[in-house]
Formats: C-alpha cells, sequence, structure tokens
C-alpha cells in the first residue's frame, strides 16, 4: 500500500510569498500540500510533484451558501484531495457526521480523493477499550452512509476514500500515542470496514488507505505520558 504525508497548512502563512516558499520546499512525491483556500491556485502553478489538496468543502454544488466552496471549484483549481471530518472542524465549528456525511458523498461524486478523519477524545478514551470501538464504529457508520452505493460505471468510487485515524484525545492532552496503540485502532478499523460494508482491503485496497495521523507541533507543556 502506498503511503501518503498530507501536510494540512491549517490557518497558515499570513502571506502569498510564505506560501510558495512553503509549498517549493514540499514539493515531493507522495506529498500533498493542504494551503488556505485563498493560496490554493497559486500553490498549484508551482507544484511539480507534490499533490494539490483542500483542508474542507461544501456539500452544496453551487448558490447562496456564502463563504462556502464547493467541490466542483475546488476541481477547476486542480485540487485533487480534500480533508473532511477533521477534529477541529468537529469540535470548534460543531461539524456532525450528518453533514460530513454529506460532504464524503459530495466531493466523492465530484471525483475528489477524500481523507476522512475520524478519532475519539481522552473522556471516550478514558472509558476503555469497549467505549473507543463503539465510537468509531458509530462514527465509521455515519460518516460513511450511503457510500456503497457510489458507482460510476463498473467503478466504485470508494477507492478514492482515505481513512486517517486521528488520536484526538493525544492532541494537546500530554498524553502520548504509541505505534502499537495506532496499529491497534487501525486493525479494529480495518475489520469494521470489511464486515459492516463486505468490502475487502487488497490491491486496489478499499479504503485506498487506512493509517494514523500524525501532527508536528511545540512540546506540550507537561512531559507526555501514557494512557492506559
Amino acid at each position: 500500500m502506498n503511503k501518503i504525508l498530507a501536510f494540512n497548512w491549517k490557518m497558515n502563512p499570513a502571506t502569498l510569498k510564505e506560501a510558495i516558499g512553503l509549498a517549493k520546499a514540499s514539493d515531493y512525491n507522495g506529498v500533498i500540500i493542504m494551503p488556505p483556500f485563498l493560496f490554493i491556485e497559486e500553490i498549484g502553478k508551482v507544484l511539480k510533484r507534490a499533490n494539490l489538496g483542500a483542508q474542507d468543502l461544501s456539500w452544496e454544488e453551487k448558490g447562496a451558501f456564502t463563504g462556502e466552496v464547493s467541490a466542483e471549484e475546488l476541481k477547476n483549481l486542480g485540487v485533487e484531495y480534500v480533508i473532511v471530518g477533521h477534529s477541529e472542524r468537529r469540535k470548534k465549528l460543531n461539524e456532525t457526521d450528518v453533514m460530513i456525511n454529506k460532504k464524503v458523498l459530495a466531493a466523492l461524486k465530484a471525483g475528489l480523493k477524500v481523507i476522512l478523519c475520524i478519532g475519539e477524545d481522552l473522556k471516550i478514551r478514558q472509558r476503555g477499550e469497549k467505549a473507543v470501538e463503539k465510537f468509531i464504529g458509530n462514527q465509521l457508520k455515519k460518516d460513511l452512509k450511503g457510500i456503497s452505493l457510489l458507482v460510476v460505471g463498473h467503478k466504485s468510487l470508494v477507492r478514492n476514500l482515505t481513512i486517517a485515524y486521528e488520536p484526538v484525545w493525544a492532541i494537546g492532552t500530554g498524553y502520548s500515542d504509541s505505534p502499537k496503540d495506532a496499529v491497534e485502532m487501525i486493525k479494529f478499523i480495518k475489520s469494521l470496514v470489511i464486515n459492516h460494508w463486505s468490502l475487502v482491503i487488497s490491491n486496489p485496497p478499499f479504503p485506498s488507505a487506512i493509517g494514523p495521523a500524525f501532527y508536528l507541533s511545540f512540546p506540550p507543556a507537561i512531559p507526555p505520558r501514557r494512557l492506559r
């Protein structure tokens, strides 16, 4: 399975000059660069090897939706990938699984490749393994509702889906995830996908990848500790 490295710039940097400099420094095969919306077109012009992505999209195709950007508009700018369901949007902007499901379907129907972020927070993690599995299972079932019906000709559009496990409980909490913990969660997600949708992760895989989402940040104020 091919590995992907997605650079989510979030609401950075402040200027186009800085954005172009960052893009050129990260322009490698296998990399996906996801700048803020206003830099997407110019970044797309300078990339030679990396793929262009977006941090979000609207589930609507067009119309009176102030501040929103459609899948078709992103495609017309050369965008190939889009993040859906990022934990910051779930928590800070109150995005629900219903909204996320609409975005997943809209993006796949438009031909974009979706990186769906899922993951549990610290409160859920502290309740134990069964609670975590129930939460992740419910999240996936809601976010991927109707996805098996997306077919163009004889080609299933779910080939364009990547699931990224985001250990929300270990982001900015002082706790740290481990490779072992991440692998165990990825195995559970793969098993759930196979059993619930009766689909096999093979070559080409479904989804195109299931893996952990990692973030680079400044060291936390307190030493990281494992959560059992």
